[in-house]
């Protein structure tokens, strides 16, 4: 792997500030707006988290993923979740070869981008060997583990408004994602904008704009970026502040909270904030960067209760009463 070097972890930064706004504007070539879902999901992408896109079907999300990956040059995969899908139909599996000896014969889990498409339709077994794959950057097979490719990133879509067939995936293993990213109906401007461009001959070349060996620099460079200890202790506060019935816990919290987020939280809510720090051009982050990715950590970390439903009080509204 061809080093990369700079003078200073201030160049770094200024260089991981400069890679941002390039892939911003190759993917919006493809993607029009949904600028807060871009900005966010290449925030998970240099963070080393992985991301969960929740929208109604046909808002691009496959579309933004695959266009993420052309403009990377990382090997993409894209695995459609189905109720008849085995755990070894992603993971892949052994077969017999010619001379009578088993291999391993690797499955579309062995990619660096991995698609996977409304993960809600599969059931918890092969729910969970990508969840596996996801947290230990590994596949066992045969009591035989198999190291997925570095960078490994996945990108798993669920429909919010289909409920039959579906299983939805358990607060533990929501846990593994760094962000749940909403998308929503574009504005009538942007929609012109899509159907225009969707219903011509029009079509766009991508550059190749960050190679895999520096999202593996800038990854171990957002980890360096220092953090004020004041910030740091805002980012932990907010996490502890969701749990219910525990000491730093809001009104809010305990009437409508029945469980809150974990240390993991306050994990990523740091990791995000730096690199939010980083590609808005700024050494450190502050209050501001925290508060800027808070709702996309938090919001599938708490789980509302029977009173917060009834009321119509979303995780949203929970964790705005935080700031």
């Amino acid at each position: 792997m061809a080093k990369i070097e700079f003078k200073s972890d201030v160049e770094a930064v200024d260089a991981l500030a400069a890679s941002y706004k390039e892939l911003k504007s190759e993917i919006g070539k493809v993607i029009v707006g949904q600028d807060e879902v871009v900005k966010t999901v290449i925030i998970s992408l240099f963070s080393n988290g992985h991301s969960l896109l929740v929208g109604v079907p046909g808002l691009a999300k496959t579309l933004l993923v695959s266009t993420i990956a052309q403009v990377l040059d990382l090997d993409f995969k894209r695995i459609q979740f189905t109720p008849d899908l085995m755990p070894s139909d992603i993971t892949g599996s052994e077969i017999l070869d010619e001379d009578r000896h088993f291999k391993f014969n690797p499955g579309p889990l062995f990619a660096n981008i991995v698609l996977a498409d409304e993960i809600n339709r599969t059931p918890p077994k092969t729910q969970a060997a990508l969840l596996e794959a996801m947290q230990e950057r590994s596949v066992t097979v045969s009591a035989v583990p198999h190291k997925l490719p570095n960078p490994f990133f996945v990108l798993a879509t669920q429909n919010p408004i289909e409920q039959e067939g579906t299983y939805p995936l358990p607060e533990a293993q929501l846990d593994r994602f760094m962000f749940n990213i909403p998308l929503d109906y574009p504005s009538y401007e942007e929609e012109i904008e899509v159907v225009k461009n969707t219903t011509s001959a029009k079509k766009y070349e991508l550059s190749n704009v960050v190679s895999a060996e520096q999202i593996l620099f800038f990854q171990e460079l957002v980890r360096k970026i220092p953090i004020p200890e004041n910030v740091l202790e805002y980012a932990v506060s907010l996490a502890t502040k969701t749990r219910p019935n525990t000491a730093r816990a809001t009104e809010a919290v305990n009437n409508y909270i029945s469980w809150g987020a974990g240390p993991r939280a306050s994990q990523y809510l740091v990791l995000g904030a730096k690199c939010h720090a980083a590609i808005s051009g700024k050494y450190s982050p502050d209050i501001e960067d925290v508060q800027a990715i808070a709702k996309y950590v938090l919001r599938h970390r708490i789980v509302r209760n029977y009173k917060a439903e009834a009321e119509g009080i979303t995780e949203e509204n929970i964790i705005e009463g935080l700031f």
